[in-house]
Formats: C-alpha cells, sequence, structure tokens
C-alpha cells in the first residue's frame, strides 16, 4: 500500500534518515519510536511530500510520489501544535479541505457533523478555536485530517504537548479511533507506551536509521540490541543478554543474602527496586508496592532463567 524505498536525507553535511526502507499495509497503524533527532519527523516529511529525499522514493498504492505535490498525495496531518486557522471556527477548521476540492456544501456540512460526532466534538462548530482547551484543539485537528478521506494519516507527537492525564485519555480515545475509521496510519512518538499502545508495529529509529520493526510483543520480547534495550526500559544487560526486571525474584535475607538495595521507587502498583550485588554488579527487580525491602536492606537475588533473552 505505501512503501517507503531506501530514502535518504542530508541536511549540511549530516545524514538525517539514512537509507530506511519501510512497508505499510493498508489499514495498518504503524508508530514510529525513538528519542529527539532520530529521524522520525524527517521520515514523515519525506512520506508528506513536505521534503524531497536525496535518495529513494515513496510509493503509494503503486505509484510513485516523486512528482505529486503534498496536496494531491491523499495524506491527512496532524501535528503537535495543532496548526489550525485562528480566524475560522471549529467547522471552518474541520471543512478547509473539503473546500479546497470544492466539494458541494450540503456534503461539506454532513462530513464536518459526521467528523466531528467522532472525535466526541459534536456540538463544536460554531466555536472559535481559541477558547478550546489543548485537548479540544487536537481532536479539531485530527477531525480535519480525517474529513477528505486521506489514503494515509500521518500523526507527528500529536499528544507531546499534552499533561499527562489528558494524554491517556486521548490516546484510548486514538486507539478507539483508529479500529473504527480503518484508516492507514503512520504515529511518531518518543514515548514507548504510545507507540506499544497504538501500533499494530513499531518501527525504531536511532541517528536516522531504522533499529527494528515488528509488533511490540515481538519488541519487547526479543530487542535487537542493547542500546535497544536500555531505550526500552530493560537495563539488566549483562554479558549478550537482558535479564527483565520482572525475572530478579528479591527476598529480605536478613544477615545473609547477596545485595543491598540501594534504591526504591514507586512505580503505581510495582516498586522499582536497584540492588547492589555483593559481585559489583548492579540489577533492577520488579516487586508488588504492598510488601518491598527499603533502601539498605540486606536481601536474597536470585534470577528466574525463563526471564533471560539473548541478544543478537
Amino acid at each position: 500500500m505505501l512503501q517507503v524505498e531506501h530514502s535518504t536525507v542530508r541536511f549540511d553535511g549530516r545524514t538525517a534518515l539514512d537509507d530506511v526502507t519501510l512497508d505499510v499495509g493498508d489499514g495498518e497503524v504503524v508508530t514510529v519510536l525513538g528519542p529527539s533527532g532520530s529521524g522520525k519527523t524527517t521520515l514523515l516529511r519525506v512520506i508528506a511530500g513536505l521534503q524531497r529525499p536525496d535518495q529513494g522514493r515513496v510509493v503509494l498504492d503503486g505509484r510513485d510520489l516523486a512528482s505529486v505535490p503534498p496536496h494531491r498525495r491523499g495524506i491527512g496531518l496532524v501535528f503537535q501544535d495543532h496548526a489550525l486557522f485562528h480566524h475560522r471556527d471549529v467547522a471552518g477548521n474541520v471543512a478547509f479541505g473539503l473546500r479546497m476540492r470544492n466539494e458541494p456544501a450540503a456534503a461539506i456540512g454532513r462530513r464536518v457533523r459526521d467528523m466531528l460526532e467522532l472525535v466526541g466534538l459534536s456540538g463544536f462548530g460554531d466555536r472559535s478555536v481559541a477558547t478550546l482547551s489543548g485537548g479540544e484543539q487536537q481532536r479539531v485537528a485530527l477531525a480535519r485530517a480525517l474529513a477528505p478521506g486521506p489514503r494515509v494519516l500521518l500523526l507527528d507527537e500529536p499528544l507531546g504537548s499534552l499533561d499527562r492525564r489528558l494524554r491517556d485519555r486521548l490516546l484510548d480515545d486514538l486507539a478507539r479511533l483508529f479500529a473504527e475509521v480503518q484508516v492507514t496510519a503512520i504515529y511518531v512518538t518518543h514515548d514507548q507506551a504510545e507507540a506499544f499502545a497504538l501500533g499494530d508495529r513499531v518501527a525504531v529509529m536511532r541517528t536516522g536509521r531504522l533499529v527494528q520493526v515488528g509488533t511490540p510483543d515481538a519488541i519487547w520480547a526479543q530487542p535487537a540490541d542493547a542500546d535497544l534495550a536500555h531505550f526500552l526500559g530493560l537495563r539488566n544487560v549483562r554479558d549478550g543478554s537482558v535479564v527483565r526486571p520482572e525475572a530478579v525474584l528479591v527476598r529480605v535475607g536478613g544477615g545473609d543474602g547477596n545485595g543491598v538495595v540501594l534504591a526504591a521507587i514507586r512505580q503505581g502498583p510495582t516498586v522499582r527496586l536497584v540492588v547492589s550485588l555483593d559481585s559489583g554488579e548492579t540489577l533492577e527487580a520488579l516487586v508488588t508496592s504492598l510488601e518491598h525491602p527499603e533502601p539498605g536492606d540486606r536481601v536474597s537475588v536470585e534470577i528466574d532463567p525463563a526471564g533471560i533473552v539473548e541478544l543478537p
């Protein structure tokens, strides 16, 4: 359906995108995960036609898009900063792409109402976008991108400027919406939780290259390398393998034991323990928050072999 083939982009001698190839199937949601500067946004700009690659090409439904301008590619865009038209009301923003195609007024009105209902903003059409909250503005931006019926929807850190509570709520809404609309989407984020919650597949980027592409379960089960394991929060990397924190079994050892708790960090229903072993190694463990050792406690540490993942 959509293919990015061997695309490379260079800026002033710096390679922002390095021979990237990515296939996205019809109706598939692919999340692109990576830290700032990894090339995620550059990849979206290449797909949207906002950045011409120095090498490679983008193909949509079998058509090379090299000569197709951005507004004729059938691609919807949602940005972190919303990019709404503040001189237009909500309905005017959602209708923008449809009016650019000279759709009949009656059809535009129906489509705008349908899109506002889809994103949970029924009755908001006459409101000024300046009066909306950040979450509501992002919903308007999403409705505007979906209104023309794009073949592909591109979302660049759409929840990045929102607080955690609102982000979690909109994340649930996006997952529902993607399932309902069955739109093909590429969603860029630096947040692992967002990427794994939304993506049918996750494409992990680092320094302009694709490091690994796979389902969330596959990437979590078998990270491509130690750097990716660390990025995913798996810090127990030792001798070419990763020990999952839940496989580090900790119990209070009294005067015996083989380690000392350095830190206990509460994370909702679990506590992350940092334990210094007598051997000099430091491991992290996840335990329940009801009963757990405290910093300074002497503990016994064992490792469940089932939780050891060998790195490629």
